[in-house]
C-alpha cells in the first residue's frame, strides 16, 4: 500500500463527535510510551502527524487520522501511567472501552507491545479484555532496533506463550521499529488485506 495522504480530521473525548462510521478503521493502543505516536508517523511517513513526547501519559484524547481519503488511524491514549487523577483515568477508560465495543467501523486494534521487555501483566490483561469482548486484534512489538535479535524474539515468543494460556489462536504478530520503519510494510499489507472486506455499516448505533 502506498500512502499518498494522512490528514488530522479530530481530537476528542466525546463519543457522538466521532467521524460518522462510513470507512474502515484500525485503533492503536498501548502502553503509555510504548513508542505509539512514533509508529503512526513512520506508518504513514509524516513525520509529526501524531504528536509525540518525552512526558507519558501525553494523549488523552482519542485522535483520527483521515488515510488516503479511504480509511482511519484511530491515536487512543495509552493506558498504565500512574501520573494522572484516579478520576480522570476512570472517565478515560470508560469512554476507550465504550469506542472499542460499539464502534462499528473499528475493524482492528493495534496492541503495541515494548519488545525490549519481558511480558508485562497490563499489556497481557488488556489482551484478554479484548478477546473476552470479541474485539480483533494484532500485536506490533515496538522499539525492535533497541536492542539485538535474540532479545526481540525471546520477549516476543514469551508474550506469545503467555497468549496461549488463554487463546486457542495467536493474533497476527509484527515486529516494527518506528526508527528503522521495521514492520512498515506488514502493518500497511495488513491494513490493506482488511479493508478489502469492509461493508458500510447501514444502522449507526447511539454510544
Amino acid at each position: 500500500m502506498v500512502i499518498k495522504t494522512a490528514t488530522f480530521v479530530c481530537s476528542n473525548t466525546q463519543v457522538s463527535a466521532l467521524p460518522p462510521p462510513t470507512m474502515p478503521e484500525y485503533a492503536f493502543i498501548g502502553r503509555s510510551n510504548v513508542g505509539k505516536s512514533s509508529l503512526i508517523n513512520a506508518l504513514v511517513n509524516q513525520h509529526g502527524l501524531a504528536k509525540t513526547s518525552q512526558r507519558p501519559g501525553k494523549t488523552q484524547l482519542i485522535n483520527h487520522f483521515l488515510i488516503n481519503e479511504a480509511w482511519y488511524i484511530v491515536d487512543l491514549p495509552g493506558y498504565g501511567y500512574a501520573k494522572v487523577s484516579k478520576t480522570s483515568r476512570e472517565k478515560w477508560e470508560k469512554f476507550i472501552r465504550a469506542y472499542l465495543t460499539k464502534r462499528e467501523s473499528l475493524q482492528c486494534v493495534f496492541v503495541l507491545i515494548d519488545s525490549r521487555l519481558d511480558p508485562q501483566q497490563i499489556d497481557l490483561e488488556f489482551c484478554y479484555w479484548l478477546g473476552e469482548k470479541q474485539i480483533p486484534f494484532a500485536l506490533l512489538f515496538t522499539k525492535a532496533d533497541k536492542q539485538g535479535g535474540t532479545t526481540t524474539a525471546k520477549n516476543v515468543a514469551a508474550f506469545k506463550r503467555k497468549l496461549g494460556d488463554w487463546f486457542e489462536e495467536i493474533p497476527t504478530t509484527i515486529i516494527t521499529s518506528a526508527e528503522k520503519q521495521t514492520g512498515r510494510d506488514e502493518v500497511l499489507h495488513f491494513i490493506q488485506e482488511v479493508n478489502k472486506d469492509f461493508v458500510k455499516p447501514t444502522i449507526f448505533k447511539q454510544f
